[in-house]
């Protein structure tokens, strides 16, 4: 039980990471609270944690990282119902439809958007939090960036498939690490850790000759499980990295060597 005692947000804890990080913090005997904008999965999802070991271990309440609103609502709802929010966990991903293209074809205005939606809803619920936990004594934020934050693109990876490594996404995500950084130096004195995971290719559902080709720069499995990341997760949560500051834990089995 890691994590008693510990109520921990996950932004976009519906999605595929954050679902997996919403299970292993409730397995760890922590409180979970889904933030997110899909209403009936972050039920369904909390239902069936809840049922599991019956007992309340995981709350939903909905969240816009892009709303300053939505994000002091969220923190009033935790605090009348008597959920004190220890950390949160930087995991939600919004994106436009048109997201993902190659560089020669993402628009100027597609860029801006996504840079505004993604880095800088982690910076607005990072600064509201910061102020909350400030009020409360203690504060724990992770951030979940990516491996290509802080190495090049392997575009031999993505030949003969329809995807390819969007500038926008490379953008944001080296903005989180940096902003990772520039959290813990300025919130020194307020007994708030801030630290960073980056995650290497998740598995969901792509081709099978881009999983071969990923997997040739790995050193054993190639694409992790979201699972794979809970391990880290629960470490930078729990008291074991309680002096761990600004720090990049880098989880891709080897991928960015």
């Amino acid at each position: 039980m890691r994590l008693s005692n510990q109520t921990v947000v996950v932004t976009g804890g519906a999605g595929l990471l954050g679902e997996s990080f919403v299970r292993s913090i409730a397995e760890n005997g922590g409180i979970a609270i889904i933030a997110d904008m899909n209403k009936d999965k972050s039920i369904k999802i909390a239902t069936e944690i809840n049922n599991l070991y019956k007992e309340s271990r995981v709350i939903y309440f909905p969240l816009d990282i892009t709303s300053e609103q939505s994000i002091k609502d969220f923190l009033k709802k935790c605090d009348c119902n008597n959920y004190t929010v220890t950390a949160l966990v930087n995991n939600a991903y919004p994106k436009t439809r048109d997201f993902g293209k190659d560089f020669f074809e993402v628009e100027y205005q597609t860029f801006c958007t996504n840079l505004n939606m993604h880095l800088g809803g982690y910076f607005l619920v990072s600064k509201i939090f910061t102020q909350y936990f400030q009020m409360k004594g203690a504060g724990n934020i992770i951030n979940i960036a990516s491996i290509y934050g802080h190495t090049a693109p392997r575009f031999d990876i993505y030949e003969g498939t329809q995807m390819s490594n969007g500038p926008e996404y490379v953008a944001i995500k080296a903005g989180v690490i940096q902003f990772t950084k520039y959290m813990a130096k300025r919130f020194k004195g307020m007994n708030i850790r801030v630290n960073c995971i980056a995650p290497g290719g998740i598995w969901d559902h792509q081709p099978e000759v881009f999983a071969t080709m990923y997997k040739k720069y790995c050193a054993n499995k190639g694409m992790l499980s979201p699972e794979d990341l809970n391990g880290g997760l629960i470490f930078l949560l729990s008291d074991e990295s309680k002096y761990m500051h600004g720090q990049l834990l880098t989880i891709d089995d080897g991928f960015s060597l």
